[in-house]
């Protein structure tokens, strides 16, 4: 249906339709190259080359897992032989790199592994791949299972003692001592982002939602260059949209996204990184004298979190946009709404909606069929929501109490504007009244929400309770 949808119009011609495989081809050795290209360099030998082979592994195992071709048993098409060989082809290529000594570190930061290793992951990736699919299929206890999996590799990257644990086991595997073992040592690059666009396929699956997806469409979905390191969270349906619509290069598209690139860049590298000097942290907030500069500090921190992430979010969406993939907005200028549930459908919104997809949704209609009391399940629904939010950052009690705090915060707005409602809609005839109000609650919101950056911003629950003594003379 899809596929009829957004195939190219044959007014487009030969030449734009040219242009579109040359797009597609392109983003996609584009994306497999940037997995590698972007890793950091970590402590442990050549993981700068692994754990991105596993990102690739990982996504071509989900694919499978969601391939109907797969579950029917049918045999690979040549278009799924012919984009496998490229990854495997692309993957041996930057081991390879290793024997022409001035490229060795030309895409990977370290020297690659032996060409020998990497071809016995990548036949272990094409079996494990097709036992994916053939044994995970359209079984649903299955593709619950392999979420389960995923959540719990994501826990054990986000949980600091397993971190730690799994940089030793890590180490031994290289070969190097594992008492120098750190939670520091594994820096997977995108992960959080990739295994959310991974469940929300093997979701989408299970709901018989997901669109049929080639294996190259669904890695340049799972592991798109723009989108790689801090979102957004696109859906697979959107995302394929866009890839399977006719492309022809144009100015207005490229000067837009030159346009983002450029705002992105400018608060991100300028003001942020300005900001990072005065902004709340361990140890300003132990130089802070008195109220009035933690007040700053605060400010500062609440602006430069918002400023850094939405700049790398703007450089996204406009490298993207450059080559027609329109990425879902994460901002819609969140510390000017009027109310914090305004606040969060304007704030990281992608990542906002895939909780509220796969888990808040899911959770109160389960609630709602036990007959529990409306503002029951609103709390239950909203607290847990936004602690799994906070948790998602890192396994700590500090983002778990920042999610909390707004979790407790959002159940609050909630009975406030149902005892509200009436009169409120009475005010509607009164419009400077009514925008006095909205700014009084932007001014209130930003406050909550600044506040509660103090939990998110300190690595430990004494040092935010010292900071609000602070900040309020007590």
């Amino acid at each position: 249906m899809l596929a009829t949808e957004t195939s190219p119009p044959a007014a487009a011609g030969r030449w734009a339709l040219d242009q579109a495989q040359a797009r597609s081809i392109g983003l996609f050795v584009l994306s497999v190259l940037a997995v590698y290209a972007l890793q950091p360099a970590m402590p442990i030998r050549q993981m700068d080359f692994w754990l991105p082979t596993a990102s690739l592994a990982l996504t071509v195992m989900v694919w499978a897992a969601t391939s109907s071709a797969f579950a029917t048993h049918r045999r690979p098409d040549r278009a799924t032989l012919t984009d496998a060989a490229l990854i495997g082809g692309i993957t041996l290529g930057i081991a390879a790199l290793r024997f022409v000594e001035p490229l060795s570190t030309l895409i990977t930061r370290t020297s690659p592994p032996a060409v020998l290793s990497v071809s016995a992951a990548l036949a272990i990736t094409a079996l494990l791949a097709v036992a994916a699919g053939r044994i995970i299929g359209l079984r649903p206890a299955w593709t619950t299972a392999l979420v389960i999996a995923l959540m719990a590799l994501l826990f054990v990257l986000k949980y600091e003692p397993l971190t730690q644990a799994f940089a030793a086991l890590l180490r031994v595997a290289q070969g190097q001592s594992a008492s120098q073992a750190s939670a520091l040592d594994v820096r997977w690059l995108g992960f959080s982002y990739i295994c959310f666009r991974w469940i929300a396929a093997l979701r989408e699956r299970a709901l018989g939602r997901l669109p049929a997806m080639s294996l190259r469409e669904f890695v340049t979905y799972a592991v798109f260059a723009p989108a790689l390191i801090a979102g957004p969270i696109d859906r697979p349906e959107r995302f394929l949209k866009d890839l399977r619509a006719s492309f022809a290069f144009n100015w207005p598209d490229a000067t837009e996204g030159v346009r983002r690139i450029a705002v992105g860049a400018f608060k991100k590298f300028v003001l942020a990184d300005w900001l990072a000097l005065l902004a709340l942290n361990e140890v300003n907030a132990a130089q802070a004298q008195g109220a009035g500069w933690m007040w700053l500090l605060v400010y500062a921190y609440a602006w430069r979190i918002y400023l850094d992430f939405g700049g790398y979010t703007d450089m996204a969406i406009g490298v993207a946009r450059i080559f027609g993939v329109r990425l879902p907005e994460n901002f819609n200028r969140p510390y000017l709404k009027p109310n914090l549930t305004q606040f969060w459908n304007s704030w990281h919104m992608s990542l906002a909606q895939w909780f509220r997809a796969y888990y808040f949704n899911p959770l109160t209609r389960a609630l709602r069929m036990r007959a529990w009391a409306a503002p029951t399940i609103i709390f239950v629904g909203q607290v847990t929501t936004m602690v799994l939010i906070g948790v998602w950052h890192g396994v700590t009690l500090n983002f778990a109490l920042w999610g909390l705090w707004h979790g407790v915060g959002l159940f609050l707005h909630n009975r406030w504007a149902d005892f509200a409602k009436a009169r409120l809609a009475a005010m509607q005839e009164r419009p400077r009244l009514q925008g006095a109000i909205s700014a009084a609650g932007a001014l209130l919101t930003f406050h909550f929400v600044a506040l509660g950056w103090v939990w998110f911003a300190l690595p430990d629950a004494a040092l935010s309770l010292g900071v609000f003594r602070k900040l309020f003379g007590l």
